[in-house]
């Protein structure tokens, strides 16, 4: 009985972690992803996210709901991306395999980003208007960050960031509602 008091004690405790690590952990992919572009080397910031995705794969409940979500937010984000980058407004220096489409680099960032929808926004689920805000505020601020490190270049910076708001804004609340639909994270979870 004292056993199974402290493995509910280190689960809850775990649980408890899960958000704010899984957080960490999303800002150095970010990381790794960006400035190994900007530095010439995007497949670096691609194997680490590989190594992340897999390790959040092989922790999860049920890895094959997490998996459809990570794929779902994966192409969402390669038609999203690939629009501002096909319009002129984004440029990126490095990763770019075909013109017109986002680089192979930003796409591991979004399977990163699926990854974090079950565990560090996990609390936006029952909050679509809040997702959309910040969404609109959050995803144009990531990419100014990412121009100033060098690894896109926002080649016309106000309508870019008003483009990337306004998608933004849309995609959150979308990929929260996938996120709802295959959590892989929470056993059973109704949201």
């Amino acid at each position: 009985m004292h056993d199974s008091s402290i493995g509910t004690r280190r689960s809850s405790t775990v649980e408890r972690w899960a958000p704010s690590v899984y957080f960490v952990i999303g800002q150095l992919g970010w990381f790794a992803c960006v400035l190994s572009a900007a530095r010439d080397v995007p497949w670096m910031g691609v194997a680490t996210t590989i190594v992340l995705i897999a390790m959040h794969l092989a922790r999860v409940d049920r890895p094959w709901q997490e998996f459809k979500l990570l794929v779902s937010v994966l192409v969402l984000g390669a038609i999203w991306e690939s629009v501002p980058v096909a319009t002129g407004l984004l440029v990126y220096p490095n990763g770019t395999v075909l013109p017109g489409v986002a680089p192979y680099w930003i796409l591991a960032l979004w399977a990163l980003f699926a990854a974090q929808f079950n565990t560090t926004f996990g609390w936006l689920k029952q909050r679509m208007l809040l997702a959309s805000v910040l969404g609109a505020i959050a995803g144009p601020m990531s990419f100014r960050a990412g121009a100033a490190l060098g690894a896109v270049r926002l080649a016309f910076p106000l309508p870019a960031t008003i483009v990337l708001a306004i998608g933004w804004a849309i995609l959150m609340p979308v990929l929260i509602l996938l996120s709802r639909r295959w959590d892989g994270v929470h056993s059973g979870a109704h949201w």
